[in-house]
């Protein structure tokens, strides 16, 4: 991490040395060391000054201190692994008052308690081994608008993709991107190459914005999952096919002003929409 007079904290590199935080492949673990780039990711989420920020596996606390020092009102860091807290318990008393740490696993850990009803911002550079289910469980929420005004993530280039594609990139499109597409509007803000982090992945990461859409269309996220699971399982063939485990594939068709012969890379979300509400019908 390179040295900012504003950051009152020794370099990141000494920190990790100091408390032995070696990154482990297991936890998908990789960490930024660059203050400049932890810094751009945290502006890309816009102003911070209103939001609680959360942040799940901050590890030794490059990007927390990056929040912090853009102006977060007030950061939640979610970290199961125990070899970092201590670490994070230093940007904490850098920090007074701003910096709450929970120890968890943020798959399972429910963090609006937390919030107090406050609005908050999710942003992260996530493990690489949970970050789909995670954003998964954020755009499963029950409630709708959820309790996050925007989610700035990052993730391997090739899921980076599968989180914005539309039909118009149909090797990447899928049942992540109509998930996404359905309740956000998504975005690549900028990649980051492998030898940003520490140590370096095999591959190249994005970074990627998401907004809630405030009203999707009304649709049940499982029967949406549902249709979705059922043609893309089989996305090279025929809609009329791939649907068959799931009843009346007439009245789905017709429901979308499909003829079955389309294949599901060539649909727009608004059509797995429209099927999936006459599936829950």
């Amino acid at each position: 991490m390179q040295d900012d007079p504003r950051d009152p904290l020794p370099p990141l590199r000494e920190v990790i040395e100091r408390h032995g935080i070696a990154a482990r492949k297991a936890l998908g673990q990789n960490f930024l060391l660059d203050l400049n780039l932890t810094r751009k990711i945290a502006r890309a989420a816009g102003a911070l000054d209103q939001h609680v920020i959360i942040e799940v596996g901050p590890g030794p606390g490059g990007l927390t201190r990056a929040l912090l020092m853009e102006g977060a009102l007030h950061v939640i860091a979610i970290e199961r692994d125990t070899r970092c807290i201590a670490a994070l318990e230093e940007v904490a008393a850098a920090y007074p008052g701003r910096l709450t740490l929970v120890e968890a696993d943020a798959l399972s850990y429910d963090v609006t308690p937390l919030l107090a009803g406050r609005r908050a911002k999710i942003i992260a550079n996530l493990p690489y081994n949970i970050g789909t289910a995670l954003l998964v469980n954020w755009l499963r929420q029950a409630e709708w608008p959820p309790f996050y005004d925007s989610l700035t993530l990052m993730f391997q280039r090739e899921v980076a993709c599968r989180i914005t594609a539309t039909p118009a990139e149909p090797g990447d499109y899928g049942r992540l991107g109509v998930l996404a597409g359905w309740r956000s509007t998504a975005r690549i803000v900028f990649d980051v190459p492998a030898s940003a982090f520490t140590p370096p992945p095999k591959v190249t990461s994005s970074v990627v914005h998401l907004v809630p859409r405030v009203h999707p269309a009304p649709v049940a996220v499982a029967a949406l999952e549902a249709i979705t699971m059922a043609g893309f399982g089989q996305r090279r063939k025929m809609l009329r096919q791939s649907l068959k485990a799931l009843g009346d594939v007439p009245a789905l068709l017709a429901a979308a002003g499909l003829d079955g012969t389309e294949r599901p890379e060539a649909l727009p979300v608004q059509a797995f929409i429209k099927m999936a509400q006459a599936l829950r019908a």
